[in-house]
């Protein structure tokens, strides 16, 4: 196959998007495709140009404000490469957060008529909003904490929620802009960082204990992964500094806990209308019960991120993953065709 990877972009999470495609470029070209680089921030990239960009690596932060405003200044539209990419068979997309998340790309590949991988752009957008995606969860039986949306008082917060609340951006991911607010002296400016990352913010119940996430690949779900963090959350440090956290596959569950919460990650999927993988990530507390926390469209695709572990963990390698992702993106264009 004849195959585009898309990544970078401009969203918080370029740098982790550069450390997916910088691995399944490779693996892809490993089987024998034909693999088109493309940043979409700044345009198709060859030889050198490729090679220094995704062996970058992710910082300890994201890319600053005034460095992706710079980017989304300079950068080349999406349009401008169809010229490249009218002859692929699949887009592969390593995009993360932003536009690459949020349905805007998959809606112009949608109108250029190429398959991609992921979610369409309803689902994408669906699954970025946290406050929709929660409705959702709710209304198929997926258990989430209760939360409310800014502008709310901390006084309405310690009625509705009590302390301590996770402060964080509405449409974002990666933990960006995200705050464990224990005291309403310290909400103000929780919510002040939740919106320099979007236009909502949201406040939710902090649920205590373990950190669970479980793949969904076409319509079945994967070994349950359990995330142990140095904090009390999951945060972007810990998610992409070596030795930030520890991740166990299959996660130390009884079968019938396991079995539960994979039946949950697959009602959560199926209930934001996901495509053909996903990663749905949960909070177990104390009684065993487990709490959605959210659904990733695009989750990371190194071969350490969370959806290739538990892969792994079925016995799936990471080419043969990346490959069965780009062969479901064809047969669900042909289906829609």
């Amino acid at each position: 196959m004849k195959i585009a990877v898309l990544f970078g972009g401009t969203s918080e999470e370029r740098d982790v998007s550069i450390a997916s495609a910088a691995q399944v470029i490779p693996a892809l070209r490993g089987l024998g495709h034909e693999v088109v680089a493309v940043d979409t921030a700044t345009g198709r990239l060859e030889g050198p140009a490729e090679q220094r960009l995704l062996t970058s690596g992710v910082g300890p932060q994201p890319p600053s404000g005034s460095a992706l405003a710079g980017m989304r200044q300079d950068a080349t539209a999406l349009a401008a490469e169809a010229a490249d990419m009218r002859d692929v068979d699949v887009v592969f997309l390593a995009l993360h957060g932003g536009a690459g998340e949020d349905g805007r790309v998959q809606a112009v590949l949608d109108l250029a008529g190429l398959p991609y991988t992921g979610s369409n752009h309803i689902a994408s957008a669906t699954a970025m909003d946290k406050d929709l995606s929660k409705r959702l969860f709710r209304g198929a039986g997926v258990p989430t904490a209760d939360w409310r949306m800014a502008p709310v008082t901390a006084e309405e917060v310690a009625l509705a929620l009590g302390w301590p609340v996770v402060v964080k951006p509405n449409k974002q991911g990666s933990t960006v802009g995200l705050s464990v607010v224990r005291a309403p002296d310290a909400f103000p400016a929780a919510i002040a960082l939740a919106l320099r990352h979007d236009d909502e913010g949201m406040v939710e119940r902090f649920v205590p204990g373990r950190e669970l996430t479980v793949g969904v690949l076409e319509g079945r779900a994967l070994p349950v992964g359990e995330i142990i963090a140095p904090g009390e959350v999951f945060d972007y440090q810990a998610k992409y500094q070596a030795g930030g956290a520890r991740e166990i596959f299959p996660a130390d569950l009884a079968p019938a806990a396991a079995a539960r919460i994979q039946e949950l990650a697959v009602r959560a999927h199926a209930a934001l209308k996901l495509g053909a993988y996903s990663r749905v990530d949960f909070r177990m507390d104390a009684s065993g019960d487990f709490w959605c926390l959210e659904a990733n469209s695009l989750p990371g695709m190194t071969a350490a991120s969370l959806l290739p572990q538990a892969a792994k963990a079925a016995g799936i390698s990471f080419s043969e993953l990346v490959e069965r992702i780009c062969k479901a993106a064809l047969r669900s264009s042909k289906a829609n065709q």
